[in-house]
């Protein structure tokens, strides 16, 4: 009997490796290994909501388990009050970079404990407008921003502290306020404002240096949908915004292919800029603007499933424009 022909592995596939009883999952045309492996930090992952505004620019750094449900606890202060900024983290650190007003500082933490962060470097320039962050384990990505507009993408190796170096240049001419997702190889860069609301995705490979490629595009066009990398390492979710009004939709990628995303379901509310991150399965939208004012509202999907969010717990205080982090991302 005649052998039947391979069958072609789709992009974001996942399997459990039996030789090695790791689960991996196929992209680039090549199986990857999954980190399944957690910080134990009060049960799993840790997700950090840092900085924003409401009334008036602060400096807070709440933290949840993400595995879990309740309300985020204090974890100590940014080295400055700010919104808009942009976020980025490693396994060990979180880093925190730009803001309003146009400043340069990079800030960063340290997950496993709580307390104020301290000094890493400086941008390559001064800039607002809640530049993407993207990661690896190794580096972390800004992209874009405002203060002016701008299409610049740096970088920094989070492991160390120094002054960012220039990457490349985003398609766009400029963007601020857009969204962001890691995979291990891929930093994806979606939806924002040049001032007019954008619908494309962008990516860029994490490990090396140039411009950004085009991937594909949202189901509508959004700035502020999620502020703050948040993916596991197959799928990209993005939820909350203004286009130009607010929007509560969810929506999805997955990073290893190209293509536009597709709907995944709605927020609990709709939220503004709100603070976006995510563990290995769940993705939590924190804060943001619910017209007349500000929300503590935090609300979580699973990732590899379709639907509805779910009530979450609230942050310690109503804000909008913070950024979220996390030790357990998709690009670890």
């Amino acid at each position: 009997m005649a052998l039947k022909p391979p069958v072609e592995v789709p992009q974001g596939a996942i399997r459990l490796n039996t030789d090695s009883q790791k689960l991996e999952f196929f992209a680039q045309d090549q199986w990857w290994q999954m980190a399944t492996d957690t910080p134990t930090l009060n049960g799993g992952v840790r997700g950090c909501v840092m900085t924003g505004y409401g009334p008036a620019d602060v400096d807070t750094i709440d933290y949840i388990t993400i595995s879990t449900q309740g309300n985020a606890i204090d974890f100590g202060n940014d080295t400055v009050s700010r919104r808009q900024a942009g976020g980025c983290s490693s396994r060990i650190r979180g880093l925190c970079a730009a803001g309003t007003p146009d400043i340069d500082t990079i800030s960063y933490f340290t997950f496993s404990s709580t307390g104020n962060a301290a000094d890493f470097g400086n941008l390559t320039g001064s800039k607002n407008g809640a530049p993407a962050g993207c990661s690896d384990s190794t580096r972390g990505l800004f992209c874009g921003g405002d203060g002016p507009l701008q299409d610049t993408i740096e970088y920094v190796t989070m492991a160390s502290t120094g002054d960012a170096v220039d990457f490349g240049n985003l398609i766009t001419a400029a963007r601020h306020f857009g969204g962001s997702a890691n995979s291990p190889t891929r930093g994806i860069i979606a939806g924002g404002m040049t001032p007019t609301v954008l619908n494309s995705i962008e990516y860029v490979i994490t490990a090396s240096t140039g411009n950004a490629v085009d991937f594909g595009d949202l189901t509508v066009a959004r700035r502020g949908g999620g502020i703050g990398p948040c993916s596991n390492p197959v799928r990209a979710i993005f939820g909350g915004g203004y286009a130009p009004g607010a929007v509560n939709s969810i929506e999805y990628i997955t990073m290893a292919t190209l293509g536009n995303a597709s709907d995944f379901g709605d927020l609990t509310v709709s939220p503004t800029m709100p603070a976006s991150t995510a563990s290995l399965t769940r993705a939590v939208f924190a804060g943001g603007s619910v017209s007349p004012t500000y929300s503590n509202v935090i609300n979580y999907v699973q990732i590899m499933t379709t639907g509805n969010a779910i009530d979450f717990g609230d942050l310690t205080d109503d804000r909008e424009q913070p950024v979220g982090v996390s030790n357990g991302h998709g690009g670890l």
